[in-house]
Protein backbone atom coordinates (compact mmCIF):
# COMPACT_ATOMS: atom_id res chain seq x y z
CA UNK A 1 0.00 0.00 0.00
CA UNK A 2 3.01 2.19 0.94
CA UNK A 3 4.22 1.42 -2.51
CA UNK A 4 0.93 2.47 -4.29
CA UNK A 5 0.59 5.65 -2.23
CA UNK A 6 4.57 6.89 -3.35
CA UNK A 7 3.77 5.96 -6.77
CA UNK A 8 0.19 7.55 -7.35
CA UNK A 9 1.72 10.93 -5.23
CA UNK A 10 4.80 10.85 -8.19
CA UNK A 11 2.07 10.82 -10.73
CA UNK A 12 1.33 14.46 -11.74
CA UNK A 13 -2.22 15.24 -11.37
CA UNK A 14 -4.70 15.80 -14.28
CA UNK A 15 -7.73 17.90 -13.87
CA UNK A 16 -10.70 17.70 -15.95
CA UNK A 17 -11.92 21.15 -16.20
CA UNK A 18 -14.90 21.12 -19.05
CA UNK A 19 -13.53 17.68 -20.55
CA UNK A 20 -10.24 18.97 -20.93
CA UNK A 21 -6.99 17.83 -19.28
CA UNK A 22 -4.93 20.07 -17.54
CA UNK A 23 -1.22 19.55 -15.77
CA UNK A 24 -1.60 20.84 -12.41
CA UNK A 25 1.83 22.62 -11.68
CA UNK A 26 3.73 24.03 -9.35
CA UNK A 27 4.48 27.76 -9.12
CA UNK A 28 3.67 30.35 -11.27
CA UNK A 29 1.81 33.49 -11.08
CA UNK A 30 -0.78 33.13 -14.07
CA UNK A 31 0.68 36.26 -16.15
CA UNK A 32 -0.21 35.51 -19.49
CA UNK A 33 -3.30 33.00 -18.53
CA UNK A 34 -4.16 30.04 -20.35
CA UNK A 35 -1.45 31.54 -23.34
CA UNK A 36 2.09 31.60 -23.82
CA UNK A 37 3.86 34.57 -25.20
CA UNK A 38 5.36 34.20 -29.00
CA UNK A 39 8.12 36.22 -28.65
CA UNK A 40 10.18 38.06 -31.08
CA UNK A 41 6.35 38.88 -32.90
CA UNK A 42 5.85 40.79 -34.96
CA UNK A 43 9.59 41.91 -36.33
CA UNK A 44 9.97 45.56 -36.47
CA UNK A 45 9.46 46.95 -39.56
CA UNK A 46 10.53 50.44 -38.49
CA UNK A 47 14.06 49.98 -38.50
CA UNK A 48 17.16 50.38 -36.45
CA UNK A 49 16.69 53.21 -33.71
CA UNK A 50 12.94 53.11 -34.13
CA UNK A 51 9.64 50.79 -32.86
CA UNK A 52 6.23 50.02 -33.61
CA UNK A 53 4.27 53.45 -32.62
CA UNK A 54 0.91 53.27 -30.51
CA UNK A 55 -1.49 50.15 -31.95
CA UNK A 56 -4.85 50.78 -32.42
CA UNK A 57 -5.78 47.92 -34.01
CA UNK A 58 -5.66 44.13 -35.04
CA UNK A 59 -7.20 41.53 -36.85
CA UNK A 60 -6.29 37.98 -37.89
CA UNK A 61 -7.98 37.34 -41.02
CA UNK A 62 -6.17 34.43 -40.88
CA UNK A 63 -2.85 33.16 -39.21
CA UNK A 64 -0.80 33.98 -42.29
CA UNK A 65 -1.96 37.22 -42.88
CA UNK A 66 -2.71 39.43 -39.81
CA UNK A 67 -4.02 43.07 -40.06
CA UNK A 68 -2.15 45.39 -37.83
CA UNK A 69 -3.34 49.41 -37.55
CA UNK A 70 -0.40 51.37 -35.99
CA UNK A 71 0.20 54.68 -35.50
CA UNK A 72 3.60 55.16 -37.02
CA UNK A 73 7.27 54.73 -35.91
CA UNK A 74 8.47 56.36 -32.68
CA UNK A 75 12.28 56.75 -31.65
CA UNK A 76 13.23 53.64 -29.55
CA UNK A 77 14.23 54.20 -25.88
CA UNK A 78 17.25 53.09 -23.61
CA UNK A 79 14.93 52.35 -20.98
CA UNK A 80 11.34 51.31 -21.80
CA UNK A 81 10.32 50.15 -18.13
CA UNK A 82 9.31 46.71 -17.22
CA UNK A 83 6.11 46.96 -15.13
CA UNK A 84 6.04 50.40 -15.15
CA UNK A 85 6.48 51.97 -18.66
CA UNK A 86 8.28 55.18 -19.53
CA UNK A 87 6.27 56.45 -22.38
CA UNK A 88 2.62 56.44 -22.86
CA UNK A 89 2.59 56.26 -27.03
CA UNK A 90 -0.79 56.85 -27.49
CA UNK A 91 0.08 60.69 -26.12
CA UNK A 92 1.91 61.11 -29.61
CA UNK A 93 -0.47 60.66 -32.28
CA UNK A 94 -2.78 63.83 -31.89
CA UNK A 95 0.46 66.13 -31.97
CA UNK A 96 0.91 67.02 -35.15
CA UNK A 97 1.63 70.82 -34.82
CA UNK A 98 4.64 69.96 -33.14
CA UNK A 99 7.04 67.45 -35.39
CA UNK A 100 8.94 66.82 -32.99
CA UNK A 101 6.30 64.84 -31.17
CA UNK A 102 4.74 63.49 -33.96
CA UNK A 103 5.49 59.89 -35.20
CA UNK A 104 7.40 59.33 -38.38
CA UNK A 105 4.09 58.85 -40.58
CA UNK A 106 4.98 55.40 -42.41
CA UNK A 107 3.86 51.49 -41.69
CA UNK A 108 0.48 52.65 -40.76
CA UNK A 109 -1.68 49.79 -42.14
CA UNK A 110 0.78 46.26 -42.46
CA UNK A 111 -0.20 42.62 -43.01
CA UNK A 112 2.23 39.96 -41.05
CA UNK A 113 2.88 36.17 -41.42
CA UNK A 114 2.58 33.83 -38.43
CA UNK A 115 6.42 34.24 -37.82
CA UNK A 116 5.75 38.33 -37.11
CA UNK A 117 7.35 39.20 -40.64
CA UNK A 118 6.20 41.71 -42.94
CA UNK A 119 4.40 41.30 -46.14
CA UNK A 120 2.59 44.34 -46.85
CA UNK A 121 2.69 47.77 -46.03
CA UNK A 122 -0.27 49.82 -47.34
CA UNK A 123 2.26 52.81 -47.64
CA UNK A 124 -0.06 54.39 -50.07
CA UNK A 125 -2.89 55.05 -48.06
CA UNK A 126 -0.56 56.82 -45.86
CA UNK A 127 -2.38 60.39 -46.35
CA UNK A 128 -6.04 59.68 -45.07
CA UNK A 129 -4.77 58.25 -41.30
CA UNK A 130 -4.96 60.91 -38.83
CA UNK A 131 -5.68 58.53 -35.37
CA UNK A 132 -5.86 54.54 -36.38
CA UNK A 133 -8.70 53.07 -34.05
CA UNK A 134 -9.81 49.98 -35.66
CA UNK A 135 -9.66 47.15 -37.99
CA UNK A 136 -12.60 45.18 -39.17
CA UNK A 137 -13.84 42.67 -41.58
CA UNK A 138 -17.44 41.79 -41.55
CA UNK A 139 -17.98 37.93 -41.23
CA UNK A 140 -21.00 37.84 -43.37
CA UNK A 141 -18.67 39.60 -46.32
CA UNK A 142 -17.50 37.00 -49.41
CA UNK A 143 -15.50 38.88 -50.41
CA UNK A 144 -13.76 40.36 -47.00
CA UNK A 145 -13.60 44.21 -47.60
CA UNK A 146 -11.08 45.80 -44.77
CA UNK A 147 -12.91 48.32 -42.68
CA UNK A 148 -10.57 50.88 -41.04
CA UNK A 149 -12.05 53.58 -38.47
CA UNK A 150 -10.09 56.42 -38.45
CA UNK A 151 -11.41 58.78 -35.33
CA UNK A 152 -8.77 61.33 -35.62
CA UNK A 153 -10.20 61.76 -39.77
CA UNK A 154 -13.54 61.12 -38.65
CA UNK A 155 -14.09 58.48 -40.92
CA UNK A 156 -14.86 54.52 -41.88
CA UNK A 157 -12.73 53.41 -45.06
CA UNK A 158 -13.78 50.28 -47.12
CA UNK A 159 -10.70 48.51 -49.02
CA UNK A 160 -10.49 45.57 -51.17
CA UNK A 161 -8.54 42.67 -49.29
CA UNK A 162 -5.76 43.53 -51.14
CA UNK A 163 -5.75 47.28 -50.30
CA UNK A 164 -5.60 48.43 -54.04
CA UNK A 165 -8.87 50.07 -54.15
CA UNK A 166 -10.69 52.71 -51.72
CA UNK A 167 -14.18 50.87 -52.06
CA UNK A 168 -16.34 53.41 -49.69
CA UNK A 169 -16.07 56.62 -47.23
CA UNK A 170 -18.36 56.84 -44.50
CA UNK A 171 -18.56 60.00 -42.94
CA UNK A 172 -16.64 63.15 -43.82
CA UNK A 173 -12.75 62.86 -43.61
CA UNK A 174 -11.50 65.32 -41.42
CA UNK A 175 -14.63 67.23 -40.69
CA UNK A 176 -16.69 66.53 -37.68
CA UNK A 177 -20.32 66.95 -36.78
CA UNK A 178 -23.26 65.11 -35.78
CA UNK A 179 -25.36 64.63 -38.80
CA UNK A 180 -25.91 61.70 -41.24
CA UNK A 181 -22.91 62.33 -43.03
CA UNK A 182 -20.99 63.05 -40.12
CA UNK A 183 -19.37 61.76 -37.47
CA UNK A 184 -16.81 63.25 -34.26
CA UNK A 185 -14.53 61.07 -33.42
CA UNK A 186 -16.05 57.17 -34.37
CA UNK A 187 -14.43 54.37 -32.64
CA UNK A 188 -16.29 50.91 -33.88
CA UNK A 189 -18.01 48.97 -36.57
CA UNK A 190 -20.38 45.98 -36.05
CA UNK A 191 -22.49 43.95 -38.51
CA UNK A 192 -25.25 41.52 -39.54
CA UNK A 193 -25.84 38.87 -41.44
CA UNK A 194 -27.96 41.39 -43.93
CA UNK A 195 -25.12 44.11 -44.17
CA UNK A 196 -26.32 46.39 -41.73
CA UNK A 197 -23.65 47.93 -39.52
CA UNK A 198 -23.59 49.74 -36.61
CA UNK A 199 -20.76 52.38 -35.87
CA UNK A 200 -20.06 53.89 -32.21
CA UNK A 201 -19.62 57.14 -32.68
CA UNK A 202 -17.62 57.92 -29.94
CA UNK A 203 -15.13 60.23 -28.18
CA UNK A 204 -17.13 63.46 -29.01
CA UNK A 205 -20.44 62.00 -30.23
CA UNK A 206 -22.43 60.33 -27.46
CA UNK A 207 -24.29 57.74 -30.16
CA UNK A 208 -24.64 54.58 -32.03
CA UNK A 209 -25.67 54.91 -35.60
CA UNK A 210 -27.44 52.78 -37.97
CA UNK A 211 -26.77 52.00 -41.88
CA UNK A 212 -28.04 49.64 -44.38
CA UNK A 213 -25.98 47.14 -46.40
CA UNK A 214 -24.97 50.47 -49.21
CA UNK A 215 -24.15 52.81 -46.15
CA UNK A 216 -27.16 54.52 -46.28
CA UNK A 217 -28.15 56.20 -42.84
CA UNK A 218 -31.02 54.82 -41.04
CA UNK A 219 -31.04 56.00 -37.76
CA UNK A 220 -29.31 56.89 -34.68
CA UNK A 221 -29.81 57.14 -30.52
CA UNK A 222 -27.63 57.72 -27.58
CA UNK A 223 -27.23 60.74 -25.62
CA UNK A 224 -24.62 62.53 -23.57
CA UNK A 225 -24.19 61.91 -20.34
CA UNK A 226 -22.62 62.02 -16.63
CA UNK A 227 -19.19 60.84 -17.35
CA UNK A 228 -18.64 58.43 -14.66
CA UNK A 229 -21.70 58.76 -12.79
CA UNK A 230 -24.37 57.26 -14.98
CA UNK A 231 -26.84 54.66 -14.88
CA UNK A 232 -29.71 55.72 -17.34
CA UNK A 233 -30.21 53.89 -20.58
CA UNK A 234 -29.62 56.10 -23.66
CA UNK A 235 -27.05 58.40 -22.02
CA UNK A 236 -23.44 57.50 -23.10
CA UNK A 237 -19.92 59.09 -22.63
CA UNK A 238 -16.94 57.67 -24.66
CA UNK A 239 -18.39 54.95 -26.66
CA UNK A 240 -15.68 53.51 -27.31
CA UNK A 241 -16.52 49.73 -28.60
CA UNK A 242 -19.73 47.54 -30.75
CA UNK A 243 -20.65 43.74 -31.33
CA UNK A 244 -23.17 42.05 -32.37
CA UNK A 245 -24.88 38.51 -31.42
CA UNK A 246 -26.51 35.91 -33.47
CA UNK A 247 -29.76 37.40 -31.82
CA UNK A 248 -28.90 40.89 -33.46
CA UNK A 249 -28.53 42.33 -30.18
CA UNK A 250 -26.21 45.38 -29.85
CA UNK A 251 -23.56 45.73 -26.74
CA UNK A 252 -22.24 48.77 -26.63
CA UNK A 253 -19.15 50.22 -24.65
CA UNK A 254 -20.44 53.33 -22.64
CA UNK A 255 -16.16 52.72 -21.59
CA UNK A 256 -16.36 56.32 -19.03
CA UNK A 257 -19.53 54.57 -17.17
CA UNK A 258 -17.83 51.50 -17.04
CA UNK A 259 -20.73 49.46 -18.14
CA UNK A 260 -22.19 47.66 -21.55
CA UNK A 261 -25.33 49.05 -22.71
CA UNK A 262 -27.76 46.65 -24.84
CA UNK A 263 -30.02 47.40 -27.34
CA UNK A 264 -31.65 46.19 -30.23
CA UNK A 265 -30.94 46.43 -33.91
CA UNK A 266 -33.37 49.34 -33.90
CA UNK A 267 -32.38 51.16 -30.97
CA UNK A 268 -34.65 50.19 -28.11
CA UNK A 269 -32.66 49.85 -24.83
CA UNK A 270 -32.67 46.02 -23.30
CA UNK A 271 -29.90 45.79 -20.89
CA UNK A 272 -27.10 47.31 -19.15
CA UNK A 273 -24.17 45.46 -17.17
CA UNK A 274 -22.47 48.03 -14.80
CA UNK A 275 -19.08 47.37 -13.43
CA UNK A 276 -17.53 46.44 -16.70
CA UNK A 277 -13.68 48.19 -15.77
CA UNK A 278 -13.49 51.03 -18.49
CA UNK A 279 -14.42 48.51 -21.35
CA UNK A 280 -11.58 49.41 -24.67
CA UNK A 281 -12.63 46.42 -26.65
CA UNK A 282 -14.88 44.07 -27.13
CA UNK A 283 -15.22 40.63 -28.60
CA UNK A 284 -17.53 38.37 -29.27
CA UNK A 285 -16.96 34.69 -30.15
CA UNK A 286 -19.14 32.35 -31.66
CA UNK A 287 -20.17 30.51 -29.30
CA UNK A 288 -21.86 33.64 -28.08
CA UNK A 289 -19.77 35.17 -25.28
CA UNK A 290 -18.70 38.41 -24.79
CA UNK A 291 -14.97 39.38 -24.00
CA UNK A 292 -13.84 42.68 -22.85
CA UNK A 293 -10.26 43.88 -22.35
CA UNK A 294 -10.26 46.73 -19.56
CA UNK A 295 -8.34 49.80 -19.73
CA UNK A 296 -8.53 49.94 -16.00
CA UNK A 297 -7.19 46.57 -14.58
CA UNK A 298 -5.70 45.23 -18.15
CA UNK A 299 -7.49 41.74 -17.85
CA UNK A 300 -9.15 40.09 -20.47
CA UNK A 301 -13.23 39.56 -18.94
CA UNK A 302 -15.32 36.81 -20.25
CA UNK A 303 -19.37 37.44 -19.76
CA UNK A 304 -22.07 34.95 -20.84
CA UNK A 305 -24.61 36.89 -22.37
CA UNK A 306 -26.67 37.76 -19.22
CA UNK A 307 -23.87 39.88 -18.02
CA UNK A 308 -22.37 36.76 -15.56
CA UNK A 309 -18.45 37.23 -15.01
CA UNK A 310 -16.61 34.24 -16.08
CA UNK A 311 -13.26 34.90 -16.42
CA UNK A 312 -10.88 37.16 -15.62
CA UNK A 313 -7.05 37.15 -16.57
CA UNK A 314 -3.97 39.63 -17.95
CA UNK A 315 -1.33 41.55 -16.10
CA UNK A 316 -0.18 45.17 -16.11
CA UNK A 317 3.24 45.95 -17.59
CA UNK A 318 5.71 46.44 -20.56
CA UNK A 319 7.23 43.52 -19.83
CA UNK A 320 6.56 41.08 -22.75
CA UNK A 321 3.19 39.56 -22.31
CA UNK A 322 1.88 42.24 -19.80
CA UNK A 323 -0.77 44.48 -21.36
CA UNK A 324 -1.55 48.55 -21.50
CA UNK A 325 -4.21 49.25 -22.78
CA UNK A 326 -5.36 46.53 -24.96
CA UNK A 327 -7.46 48.75 -27.92
CA UNK A 328 -8.48 45.69 -30.22
CA UNK A 329 -7.79 42.34 -29.47
CA UNK A 330 -8.43 38.92 -32.01
CA UNK A 331 -8.21 35.07 -32.70
CA UNK A 332 -7.30 33.34 -35.50
CA UNK A 333 -8.75 29.99 -36.95
CA UNK A 334 -5.62 27.93 -35.08
CA UNK A 335 -7.17 29.73 -31.36
CA UNK A 336 -3.98 31.97 -31.45
CA UNK A 337 -4.92 35.53 -29.76
CA UNK A 338 -3.65 38.82 -31.12
CA UNK A 339 -3.65 41.97 -29.07
CA UNK A 340 -2.96 45.42 -29.69
CA UNK A 341 -1.42 47.30 -26.48
CA UNK A 342 -2.18 51.24 -27.87
CA UNK A 343 0.00 52.69 -24.82
CA UNK A 344 2.61 50.48 -24.96
CA UNK A 345 2.62 50.77 -28.64
CA UNK A 346 3.11 46.98 -29.74
CA UNK A 347 0.99 43.98 -31.32
CA UNK A 348 2.00 40.69 -29.23
CA UNK A 349 1.12 37.20 -30.28
CA UNK A 350 0.19 34.14 -28.00
CA UNK A 351 -0.47 30.71 -28.45
CA UNK A 352 -2.69 28.26 -26.13
CA UNK A 353 -0.62 26.39 -24.15
CA UNK A 354 -0.43 22.58 -23.97
CA UNK A 355 -3.37 21.40 -21.33
CA UNK A 356 -5.09 25.07 -21.26
CA UNK A 357 -8.61 25.56 -19.98
CA UNK A 358 -10.87 25.70 -22.66
CA UNK A 359 -13.01 27.85 -20.70
CA UNK A 360 -10.34 30.50 -20.05
CA UNK A 361 -9.07 31.15 -23.85
CA UNK A 362 -10.52 33.44 -26.26
CA UNK A 363 -13.11 31.69 -28.36
CA UNK A 364 -13.25 31.92 -32.27
CA UNK A 365 -14.95 35.23 -33.35
CA UNK A 366 -18.45 35.02 -34.97
CA UNK A 367 -18.46 33.54 -37.86
CA UNK A 368 -20.69 32.96 -41.05
CA UNK A 369 -22.63 30.23 -41.34
CA UNK A 370 -20.67 28.17 -43.68
CA UNK A 371 -17.22 30.30 -43.45
CA UNK A 372 -13.89 29.19 -44.52
CA UNK A 373 -11.04 27.73 -43.03
CA UNK A 374 -9.26 31.00 -43.53
CA UNK A 375 -11.03 32.20 -40.81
Amino acid sequence: MKRLCAAAAAITVLLSVGGFAQTRQKGGGDVTGEYELVTGWPQNWCGPGYVIGSTAGIWAESPDRVYIFARGCLPQLENPGDLTPTRNASGFDLSQKDPARHPRWDHIFNVVDRNGRLIESWEQHNKLFVRPHRILVSPYDPERHVWLVDDGAHALFKFTRDGKQLVQTIGTPRVPGNDETHFARPTDIAFLPDGTFFVSDGYVNTRVVKFDRNGKYVTSWGMRGEAGKETRPYYMNTVHAIVADKNRRLYVSDRANHRIQIFDENGKFLDHWQGVPLPYSLLMTDDQFLWSASGQTQKFTKYDLNGRLLAAWGTYGAMPGGFWGVHQFHVDSEGSLYTADVHVGRPQKFRPRQGADRNRLIGAPTRAVNATATR
